[in-house]
């Protein structure tokens, strides 16, 4: 009966402190790789929320949209043309612009995402707001973001208490403020562009922003007749409109704001940048600790290659150390990082959190990370002659 020598594992475990360090070195490189990772996804998830929480089929947009942060209205009469063509069921403007929002309790200013739109019907998807429409359509009622951060006050506990609340909101050049009351409460939640939202109707949007034309529009919202098909309609739309506008589908709509964040703003390439470093100093980590055992048992390996071992036994030997450490230094990374998503998820109200895709890329990587520092480390084994060494 043949013993296979568990070789690769001896020789790691052999040396427990050596070990440990550099299990705790790789789960330090997984651990910053997930933080990297989850933040990225943060914010495209944030980024896109409204997106996914708005009742549309196709939406139109300004030819110069680039991010639902950056203001590019265009003529509403251009949204009710579109209502002229087949397929069509029906279209509703929205409106958007920063204002600031008094803390009640410390009288401090913030900026806050206003959104507006004519409660006629509703235009979200948030069970909140499509059960209370009607307070909606009441003027100087709006609607607080319950995930908005912490330094607009504690407005939505108010609102839970049933206590009245009343909010000021100020135009950016304005010294006074509009007063409204909170009527209700739904959750979006802050991204990186935006801390904080508030819905309210065309009438108290036009109160609140007095410079704004209700004849220019942020986003209009397609709603097409069941038996339409959609890319029928796109095509036709995006032919006959005029160029100063165009029309896309929701997930059209979706990859314009993750391009605007990964493209035209420093974030996202600072992330794919930490991404990318992590694995560098993750690949230099693990072919440190190779490098380093293979110098120290040199002449155990050339003692195995005199008896007969060829070079690809001793380099999967290498080989093997490298997924050890790669999946035992994965572990503990994971684990660590379940508790550092809770903190983070905490602090900024971000959507960070732990899923399958996180887990593999991950895994994938660190896997890839050790696999590419076992092959830059068996330079040196390769070339061993056990007659230099002996």
């Amino acid at each position: 009966m043949i013993l296979t020598i568990p070789l690769a594992w001896l020789q790691l475990s052999r040396q427990r402190v050596r070990f440990l360090v550099a299990l705790a070195g790789i789960a330090f490189v997984a651990v910053l790789m997930f933080m990297q990772i989850g933040f990225q996804d943060a914010l495209y998830a944030s980024a896109t929320k409204l997106h996914n929480n708005l009742e549309g089929d196709l939406f139109l947009i300004s030819a110069q949209y680039k991010s639902l942060t950056s203001n590019q209205s265009f003529p509403r009469w251009r949204l009710y043309q579109a209502l002229g063509f087949e397929g069509v069921e029906s279209v509703s403007p929205l409106y958007m612009q920063f204002a600031k929002l008094k803390n009640p309790a410390n009288g401090l200013k913030f900026p806050m995402y206003v959104i507006g739109f004519d409660p006629v019907k509703s235009i979200f998807k948030m069970p909140e707001i499509q059960q209370n429409l009607k307070l909606l359509q009441f003027p100087d009622i709006v609607f607080f973001d319950r995930a908005s951060r912490a330094e607009f006050g504690p407005i939505s506990q108010y609102i839970e208490q049933g206590k009245p609340v009343q909010i000021e909101i100020f135009r950016y050049t304005a010294l006074v403020g509009y007063k409204v009351k909170v009527g209700g409460l739904f959750s979006i939640g802050p991204s990186f562009g935006v801390d904080g939202n508030l819905i309210v109707n065309t009438s108290t949007f036009w109160r609140i922003f007095i410079d704004r034309s209700a004849q220019s529009i942020d986003i209009g919202l397609i709603k097409l007749k069941p038996d339409a098909d959609p890319q029928k309609v796109l095509a036709n739309l995006s032919a006959k409109l005029p160029e100063d506008v165009k029309v896309v589908t929701r997930q059209q709509f979706m990859t314009l704001e993750k391009n605007y964040w990964t493209l035209r703003t420093p974030i996202g390439f600072v992330f794919n940048l930490m991404v990318f470093m992590g694995f560098v100093v993750g690949v230099i980590v693990v072919y440190q600790i190779l490098y380093s055992n293979i110098a120290t048992h040199l002449a155990e390996y050339a003692t195995l290659k005199a008896m007969g071992f060829k070079n690809k036994y001793l380099l999967s030997v290498v080989f093997q150390q490298a997924l050890i450490l790669a999946t035992l230094g994965y572990i503990p990374g994971f684990a660590i990082t379940l508790g550092l998503y809770d903190i983070a998820k905490n602090a900024t109200n971000l959507p960070i959190a732990m899923d399958i895709q996180k887990a593999i890329v991950v895994l994938t990587s660190a896997v890839a990370m050790c696999l590419v520092s076992g092959f830059l480390s068996t330079n040196k084994l390769r070339k061993v002659d056990p007659a230099d060494i002996f």
